[in-house]
């Protein structure tokens, strides 16, 4: 019997049964062991930082359970190395999958045995074509993600054991047990990692969106209550300013911190009315309507800012669906997103495209820049108070933004690169 080990079989003494459940499971604690740590030491920690540390534990997963292979009665025995690889591969791609591919080689090198030559090229197989499919694996939904992870291992499985029955003259019934053996170990374990996976995402994005709230909603509240009694004592003061600048008596120095306290008042009559913005939608703005006005409005307004800017304008609406909004918020809103795309673009110019489309349910806002772009860092702090990719910015622009799509119960997802542009996409459920 050739020692076959493209995924780690090898012929072994027989175990007993109960030593075959006590190795499955030590195996499943050490597939979820990254998964444990993560959630204990790592989940507030950075995003690069945490992908790196579970890139590392999920190596000593893997040599751990090569470690300690599964023994079947049929005198084979087989590990579950590919389940942490398959998912360092499939959710972080090749620049975190990597080091997996390195240990897992040297430590099966160090193991030897006349199947080492077969895992190199397996693992070689996988580590070159599996990370390819991270961008789509990531754009399915949870429940699609369980049936894709499950079904790639599981078609890896079965090419591998139709290359390792050419060894066999003839196809005994242990081979085709030992098959269903590894296929079904395999998918079932992919399965469970996968499904406590896509439960920590949810729940940090749901932590996320609640804590997002609840300062959305404090500034809400803040803004309301502030704004109106601030706004007043500026008002006054302006005029009173603007009437002593009139004045004869005063000079060309009294004249010169007149203008900049005048200008300052402006700037401070500015903020406050951005934050007037994240009050709660005023039942006198409020329609029911399917956005075209809104979204026309906010373009026409911005052209000309474009056409200073050296920056072409792409309109599109397809969209038949409405929902209820407060209108001056909304324009304010969109017009906040196509000012900091154009400014994005400085000083060379570029493309804005616009465009509003449904799907199913949703109302779909797509707005896409060729600017500088963000590191995935800044696009992580977008919507947080007084942050802002721009020198001169207060980050209230997207505070807003955020705190409009939030009243409304839509989600903002942001996809940019740097140097590559942003692409901003709002879904709006009707």
């Amino acid at each position: 019997m050739f020692l076959l080990l493209l995924m780690g079989m090898e012929v072994a003494t027989e175990g007993t049964f109960n030593l075959l459940i006590e190795t499955l499971l030590l195996n499943f604690l050490f597939l979820i062991l990254p998964i444990i740590i993560y959630l204990v030491f790592f989940e507030d920690k950075h995003h690069t930082f945490n992908r790196w540390m579970y890139s590392l534990f999920a190596t000593i997963s893997m040599v751990l359970c090569m470690s300690h292979p599964i023994h079947l009665q049929l005198g084979f025995i087989f590990d579950l190395r590919y389940i942490p690889f398959f998912i360092i591969a499939l959710y972080s791609g090749h620049k975190y999958a990597f080091p997996l591919y390195i240990v897992l080689n040297l430590f099966r090198f160090y193991i030897g045995g006349e199947g080492t030559l077969n895992s190199f090229l397996t693992s070689t197989i996988v580590f070159l074509f599996v990370p390819f499919l991270k961008n789509m694996f990531l754009t399915f939904k949870p429940k699609n993600r369980l049936i894709f992870s499950a079904g790639i291992i599981t078609v890896f499985m079965g090419i591998y054991l139709i290359l390792l029955s050419l060894y066999f003259e003839k196809l005994t019934s242990e081979f085709i047990m030992l098959s269903i053996y590894a296929v079904t170990t395999h998918a079932a374990l992919m399965g469970v990692i996968i499904i406590l996976i896509e439960k920590i995402i949810l729940n940090i994005r749901n932590r996320e969106r609640y804590i997002s709230a609840e300062r959305l909603n404090v500034v809400s509240e803040l803004s309301a209550s502030v704004s109106h009694e601030i706004r007043n004592p500026l008002t006054v003061t302006s005029g009173f300013l603007q009437l002593l600048g009139k004045s004869k008596t005063i000079g060309v120095e009294e004249k010169r911190y007149l203008d900049l306290s005048l200008q300052e008042l402006k700037r401070a009559e500015k903020i406050v009315s951005d934050y007037l913005s994240f009050a709660k939608p005023q039942s006198e703005n409020m329609v029911y309507s399917n956005l075209e006005e809104e979204a026309e409005y906010t373009k026409n307004l911005i052209i000309p800012y474009a056409a200073m800017h050296q920056v072409e304008v792409q309109y599109s609406f397809y969209n038949t669906l409405k929902t209820s909004y407060d209108r001056n918020q909304l324009q304010q809103c969109f017009i906040n997103l196509f000012k900091n795309s154009i400014e994005a673009m400085k000083p060379n110019g570029g493309i804005l495209s616009i465009a509003i489309t449904e799907v199913k349910n949703d109302i779909i806002i797509t707005i896409n820049d060729s600017g500088i772009g963000m590191t995935s860092d800044e696009i992580n702090r977008l919507g947080k108070p007084y942050f802002s990719t721009k020198e001169e910015g207060t980050g209230l622009g997207m505070l807003m933004v955020y705190s409009t799509i939030n009243k409304v119960k839509g989600t903002i997802n942001v996809k940019s690169k740097k140097g590559k542009g942003t692409t901003f996409i709002i879904t709006i459920p009707t």
